[in-house]
């Protein structure tokens, strides 16, 4: 309820509708950005397969690429991925060598994901594969930035409610 008031939206009582339309497909934000997602996944797959890597790698990839050697737990964090869902990915991207996991030294239950070579040499090449994304959206770069925003806020607030329960 406090979010609802902070974004201006009516109270509880107030959101019953007799509007024919409130549960059409399209009228829902959560279709709105689940279609999306996979439509730009279905975008990324055929330049990711010139990297061999899938998209939930690359997106490892460009985490490390931002800050190398983070544990497996912080890579988590930043995905939004769980250890049982990152390990496999992780495992793949160490067999194309890409990149090597360690044992933190200081503390043996963390494990340290680092860059390769070949995973840093990748990065050049990931270069164009964004360029292209970015044309394919036919958006430019203001209104890129302004959604990525957007659904940063969304995404957000959307897990502070999931907090306050």
């Amino acid at each position: 309820m406090m979010i609802a008031a902070r974004l201006g939206m009516p109270n509880k009582s107030r959101t019953r509708t007799t509007d024919s339309t409130t549960l059409h497909l399209d009228n829902q934000l959560c279709f709105a950005l689940y279609s999306t997602s996979l439509t730009m996944t279905r975008v990324y797959q055929p330049l990711l397969r010139k990297l061999k890597v899938t998209y939930p790698q690359y997106l490892v990839l460009l985490v490390l690429w931002e800050h190398d050697e983070r544990t497996v737990s912080a890579l988590g964090e930043k995905l939004f991925l769980d250890s049982g869902t990152l390990t496999p990915l992780l495992k793949r991207l160490e067999s194309v060598n890409y990149v090597r996991r360690e044992r933190d030294a200081n503390d043996e239950r963390r494990v340290i994901v680092s860059l390769t070579p070949a995973g840093r040499a990748l990065r050049q090449r990931a270069q164009a594969l964004h360029d292209q994304v970015a044309c394919s959206t036919r958006c430019s770069a203001t209104e890129r930035a302004s959604l990525t925003r957007q659904l940063g806020r969304l995404r957000n607030m959307l897990k502070q409610t999931l907090t306050e329960r």
